[in-house]
């Protein structure tokens, strides 16, 4: 089979989807055809996909493989250079109808990496994870850079500094990873989640959980998330989250909010008047920009100051870690390709299997998600 590596054309997309540490296992069973540059942001360079096996290539011909390995689903001008039959794997977005009828009109057989179920068999092919990590990293990173004071305590000859409080919302990977990465700093830490489980976890990091009771037997259902994930709390619930965030934003020096619901616009977490209430010089890094924000302040794509805070709004932060972010992406992919590839090189697809099905979003010519 063929398999086609391209570049990413989306601004500011810089990962590829296959490395080559995954080329030089692909190639050994399989023609590897790359773009000529597609890795350069990822600090994989055309020599080097040619020593592990794969040939460069233009634009046209990778997009015309049989199977196309991509980061971002392709827009309308690379679908026209796609083959009908051919099969695409990246993350597509399966709640972007629009783009599963365009995929499915043209008979791409389409896997949307990030629909894969969360269960123990399919982690080493978690995209989310494995991205959401990276994210949660480099929103420390960008914040202590805001920041215009030092992140630790520090005992000087000329004084004492404080450490840095920081407020994360939101303790999936990314705010997990944050966590870790603002403790290595020597921050001080507090984090708040919607879901009980996540205390202890936070706990174990070094960092304060912010505990926002729950009054009913619905908030502790609803606490409880799906799959994973949270989903939409009662609205008392979030006001008086909401009162207990504004407090605590107004004593942090950095806040990072993570808070996403699939398929959903971001919940807002801090107001408007909570950023007004901040200290002169705090730092707010919105991860949820790309679903709207959870600051109704921030704009996407752009750092900006509000009422004397910096407001990050970064929409694609695994892409500032480039090389790490291709390189763990490339090797979930090469993880799933061992589940739609069979002994002898061609692709099958087992609909039986629960991590196939959940990631199969169109096959002549239907979409399978709704």
């Amino acid at each position: 089979m063929r398999i086609g590596v391209p570049a990413e054309t989306r601004p500011g997309e810089t990962r590829v989807a296959a490395t080559p540490e995954t080329v030089k296992k692909l190639a050994a069973q399989h023609e590897v055809i790359v773009q000529s540059g597609a890795g350069l942001h990822a600090a994989a360079i055309d020599d080097a996909y040619v020593a592990a096996g794969a040939r460069i290539v233009t634009a046209e011909d990778a997009l015309g493989a049989d199977l196309v390995l991509k980061v971002r689903s392709p827009d309308a001008e690379e679908r026209a250079l796609m083959k009908p039959g051919a099969a695409l794997i990246g993350m597509l977005n399966p709640f972007d109808t629009d783009n599963l009828a365009a995929l499915a009109q043209q008979r791409i057989t389409a896997f949307a990496l990030e629909a894969a179920p969360r269960i123990t068999r399919a982690q080493s092919m978690d995209v989310l994870s494995s991205q959401a990590n990276i994210a949660g990293y480099k929103a420390v990173m960008m914040a202590a850079n805001a920041y215009q004071r030092f992140m630790p305590m520090l005992m000087t000859a000329a004084g004492t500094v404080k450490a840095a409080r920081v407020l994360i919302m939101g303790v999936g990977v990314a705010g997990l990873q944050a966590i870790a990465t603002a403790k290595r700093l020597g921050a001080v830490i507090e984090a708040s989640d919607v879901r009980p489980p996540v205390k202890e976890q936070v706990e174990s990091l070094g960092a304060k959980f912010i505990d926002v009771p729950f009054l009913t037997d619905e908030e502790r259902e609803i606490a409880k998330g799906v799959g994973g994930y949270a989903r939409p709390m009662p609205a008392d619930w979030m006001r008086r989250q909401a009162e207990l965030v504004h407090e605590r934003a107004k004593l942090a020096d950095i806040v990072i909010t993570t808070a996403l619901i699939p398929g959903r616009k971001a919940p807002v977490l801090i107001a408007e008047e909570t950023v007004r209430a901040m200290k002169p010089g705090s730092v707010i890094v919105d991860m949820a920009i790309e679903q709207g924000g959870n600051c109704p302040l921030t704009e996407l794509g752009k750092t900006v100051i509000k009422h004397g805070v910096t407001i990050i709004g970064e929409p694609n932060l695994p892409a500032l870690v480039a090389a790490d972010a291709s390189a763990l992406y490339a090797r979930n992919v090469l993880d799933f390709l061992k589940l739609v590839i069979d002994k002898d090189g061609k692709l099958v697809i087992d609909r039986e299997d629960e991590i196939v099905r959940a990631v199969l979003v169109a096959i002549d010519g239907d979409v399978l998600r709704k």
